[in-house]
C-alpha cells in the first residue's frame, strides 16, 4: 500500500513492490554486518543521503538482492579456509552483484588477508576496498565519488 501523503500518481508498480517515481536521484545502500569489528557507519550513509538496509547474515543480504538493487553494498571481506570451493560467503554475495550493473561494492577487509582478498577482486565486482581498521574520511571519499558518479558509468563494470 502507499505510504500516507502519496498518490498513486507518485508510484509505479513492480509486483507488490512500490517504487517511488522522482526527478532527483535517490541513492540506496545495503550494509552487509557479518562479524563487525567497526563502527556503526550508519549515520554517516544517512548523513551523504543514502536510503539504508542492513543484513547480519549473508543468505538474508542475497534474499535482499533478490526483490531490491541498492546503489551501493557496504560488506566484509572474512576470509574462511575451511570452504573448499570459495574464499568467504563475500563471493557469493559478488556472483549476485555482476547481475546488477548499477550497484557498486565496497568491501572493508583485513590487511592480513590480503592476497586472498586480490584473487576474489579480480575475479568479481568490488570498486572500493578499505583495509581495518576502516578510515571514516576515506569510506566518505568513496562514497560521494560512488554518488557523483553518473548512472551512465554505473552501467558499465
Amino acid at each position: 500500500s502507499l505510504k500516507s501523503g502519496h498518490s498513486v500518481s507518485n508510484f509505479f508498480a513492480k509486483s507488490e513492490y512500490y517504487y517511488p517515481m522522482s526527478t532527483e536521484r535517490s541513492m540506496s545502500l545495503l550494509s552487509i554486518i557479518e562479524l563487525g569489528g567497526f563502527p556503526n557507519f550508519r549515520p554517516l550513509y544517512e548523513e551523504l543521503g543514502f536510503t539504508v538496509a542492513i543484513e547480519t547474515r549473508m543468505r538474508k543480504a542475497i534474499g535482499y538482492l533478490k526483490h531490491n538493487a541498492p546503489n551501493v553494498i557496504v560488506a566484509e571481506f572474512n576470509f574462511q579456509s575451511d570452504f573448499r570451493d570459495r574464499t568467504s560467503s563475500l563471493e557469493s554475495l559478488l556472483a549476485v552483484v555482476q547481475r546488477l550493473p548499477g550497484t557498486r561494492v565496497i568491501v572493508f577487509y583485513d590487511d592480513e588477508f590480503t592476497p586472498q582478498f586480490e584473487k576474489l577482486r579480480n575475479r568479481l565486482p568490488v570498486h572500493h576496498a578499505l583495509t581495518f581498521p576502516v578510515d571514516e574520511t576515506a569510506l566518505r571519499a568513496c562514497l560521494q565519488a560512488i554518488a557523483i558518479e553518473p548512472p551512465s558509468a554505473q552501467a558499465g563494470t
